[in-house]
């Protein structure tokens, strides 16, 4: 069962086996979001039902969202994969992925990066990046939904650790 916490404005954190296999989040971290759907919950971001049509995470809540993964012991990550499908609204996208070697008191960014979704032709988005990162404690994604700043609800299709 994957672990969880609600992260609210307020909260201080918003300052295993390691292979060639897709890694357990639910076995190694815990998982902090900003918000999350009841209907979509951050669960669906680890179920491994991916691809187009794939469960998703949606925000609760409109505008900018963070997720961050809580290892229980360092760890060393190879690769991060993501998956984003928008299959309604026309938007930018803007993302950053940034990692802890400290228990979380400070973060570097390893990427950062937009996607463009323009349904009803382009609604899927898949990367693959090499984050080689040797005793990560934490991993913190962080979206903003739409860089024109209209109302919009970050989204996640899967989210895997190598």
């Amino acid at each position: 069962m994957l672990r969880k916490q609600i992260l609210r404005p307020d909260s201080e954190t918003m300052s295993p086996k390691t292979s060639a296999t897709t890694m357990s989040v639910a076995d190694i971290a815990s998982v902090q979001v900003s918000s999350e759907d009841p209907s979509y919950p951050i669960d669906h971001a680890f179920d491994n039902h991916r691809g187009p049509g794939g469960t998703r995470w949606m925000a609760g809540e409109v505008g900018e969202q963070t997720i961050i993964l809580a290892f229980d012991q360092p760890q060393r990550v190879q690769k991060v994969g993501l998956e984003i499908e928008e299959p309604e609204t026309s938007r930018t996208q803007e993302l950053s992925l940034a990692v802890s070697r400290d228990g979380g008191h400070t973060y570097r960014e390893v990427l950062r990066q937009e996607y463009n979704f323009s349904p009803p032709h382009t609604t899927f988005e898949r990367e693959s990046w090499t984050v080689p990162v040797e005793d990560m404690t934490h991993l913190r994604l962080t979206i903003k939904p739409d860089k024109g700043n209209r109302p919009s609800r970050a989204t996640v299709t899967s989210l895997t650790l190598q």
